[in-house]
């Protein structure tokens, strides 16, 4: 009788018959140590980090399982004054923010109205940026991160003045929170430092515009990338903090894991992290997802997909 000791059922075809594989192989399940620290300098009311959120998400979907990622408030305007606010984007006052807004927008694909800002500014972007910050001590950086975007959604697209404190409440109160009372506390002695500890951070770091991303790895050497950039540029400086020619991105998540994550998607958002076209992207959310899980709608000549759970 042959020596059957060395035999094995294909889990693929079937069928069993003699392994050809060696019989004992060494194999790394170990996942990659997050040695890597990336830090994300950025501010509510900044309509370049708006515009990024398409690419970012996408790294950080497929790459977050290298580095550990810190949101890091900037400080974009603390008040508005007689001297020029952003010179070299042309803004002195408030009503120079809604032609750059606009051009960001069309750029970029990330709607943005912008008429706010002529008919009811926002004042200063450390009123939101202190009840994010509230919000991730008390709470979790994800709480944070959902306050920010929804946040950005209510600034940019439904041209709501996110500095209000009425306004700041209901977006609180729309993630479960207790909006009156994390706004409170964020106009307290507390809130204001744990902001400008965040300032603090931004000056050690040497960053001077947002969006700003900072990786560094744990020899503190690291690479800053300044401004709104494609994906491949977060990818490629991720490489040279890691010292590796390749980096192994996780699948992309299903449309349907992603909107119930985030709630609400717009177009861009679906292209980018699907490599699609514009065209492309109704009939995508037709097959991927089933219609009573969402509604679709237009703003600014931009589609967006919305969970029912938002």
């Amino acid at each position: 009788m042959a020596d059957n000791n060395n035999m094995v059922c294909d889990l693929q075809s079937g069928v069993c018959g003699v392994a050809e594989d060696e019989e004992m192989e060494i194999i790394d399940f170990n996942q990659p140590s997050k040695t890597i620290n990336l830090y994300y300098v950025t501010d509510p009311i900044c309509s370049h980090c708006w515009a990024l959120e398409p690419d970012l998400r996408r790294f950080m979907e497929q790459y977050g399982n290298y580095f550990n990622f810190h949101t890091v408030m900037g400080g974009l305007l603390e008040k508005w004054h007689d001297g020029p606010i952003d010179p070299a984007n042309g803004i002195h006052k408030p009503a120079d923010v809604a032609v750059h807004w606009r051009e960001v927008g069309a750029h970029s694909r990330m709607p943005i109205d912008g008429t706010l800002m002529i008919d009811n500014p926002v004042q200063s972007s450390y009123p939101p940026s202190r009840v994010f910050k509230v919000i991730q001590q008390r709470f979790t950086d994800a709480k944070a991160a959902e306050y920010l975007r929804r946040s950005r959604e209510a600034l940019f697209a439904w041209n709501q003045n996110i500095s209000d404190k009425s306004v700041m409440i209901d977006i609180v109160n729309k993630i479960d929170l207790d909006g009156e009372a994390i706004v409170n506390e964020a106009e307290d002695q507390v809130g204001h430092q744990w902001l400008h500890e965040d300032f603090d951070l931004v000056r050690s770091l040497g960053v001077r515009g947002f969006p700003t991303i900072i990786m560094i790895n744990e020899e503190n050497n690291g690479v800053k990338i300044v401004g709104s950039r494609p994906l491949e540029y977060y990818v490629d400086g991720l490489k040279k903090v890691l010292n590796l020619k390749e980096l192994q991105p996780k699948p992309v998540p299903s449309l349907s894991r992603l909107l119930e994550k985030e709630k609400l998607l717009f177009s861009k958002e679906i292209e980018v992290m699907y490599d699609l076209g514009q065209d492309d992207v109704k009939a995508f959310i037709e097959q991927e997802i089933s219609e009573n899980h969402y509604q679709v709608n237009e703003i600014l000549g931009e589609l967006y997909i919305m969970s029912y759970d938002l």
